[in-house]
């Protein structure tokens, strides 16, 4: 098996001057935080928030305002090597939850999961390939709750059909988890405590209802 964060760690060593470009799917800020630190000082970074998943749309406009507050701190910092853009995807909740029918009820991390992860990458290798952006990859595989072999084999498939290059990652390796909350804290960005679908805000108060009637 391919050690996905070590041959990251080798392309930013070979590409350091090359200023190659990425499309990275972006599923929130906090999320982004560490990964954009990590991959800005070498790549073109384009930010896509494509999320139909965030079933809210206050709860959507939010987490997408905190996306580009964060990207507008970096860039005026002068930390990205180029500076970073952002790219808004289009919102239509009913979108995913077309895609998701008759998988209401899987437990997080399920099909429905991963019918999510291939829309939203999906629609970004889409449009890495109308781009010709280099490469294209996801925030996603950071999350300790998120599948990075899984979100891996989805963009593999994603890119050839659309004749993309997709980067394999797991954002979460290096205390990668770890170093996000702290650039959270830092930057005072809003985190959430759900990934983003009704399915998933449910379930998440359901687990704080057991906590709490255990106390």
């Amino acid at each position: 098996m391919i050690n996905v964060s070590a041959r990251m760690d080798e392309l930013l060593r070979e590409e350091s001057e090359k200023g190659k470009s990425i499309l990275l799917h972006a599923c929130c800020a906090p999320c982004s935080s560490y990964v954009l630190t990590y991959l800005c000082t070498t790549y073109k970074l384009t930010v896509l928030y494509f999320n139909p998943n965030i079933t809210e749309r206050n709860e959507y406009e939010k987490r997408a305002s905190e996306e580009k507050r964060f990207i507008d701190a970096l860039n005026e910092k002068g930390i990205p090597a180029y500076p970073i853009t952002y790219l808004d995807g289009r919102y239509d909740a009913k979108e995913f939850l077309d895609a998701v029918k008759g998988f209401e009820n899987c437990p997080e991390g399920g099909e429905r999961c991963a019918i999510c992860f291939r829309l939203r990458l999906g629609e970004t290798a889409r449009l890495a390939a109308e781009g010709k952006y280099d490469y294209f990859a996801t925030t996603l595989t950071l999350s300790p709750l998120k599948n990075a072999e899984l979100l891996n084999e989805i963009g593999a498939e994603e890119g050839a059909k659309y004749g993309a290059n997709y980067l394999p990652s797991n954002f979460k390796k290096k205390d990668g988890n770890k170093k996000s909350i702290e650039l959270s804290r830092e930057y005072g960005l809003y985190r959430q405590d759900y990934c983003g679908c009704g399915f998933s805000k449910a379930e998440r108060e359901r687990q704080k209802a057991e906590i709490h009637n255990k106390t």
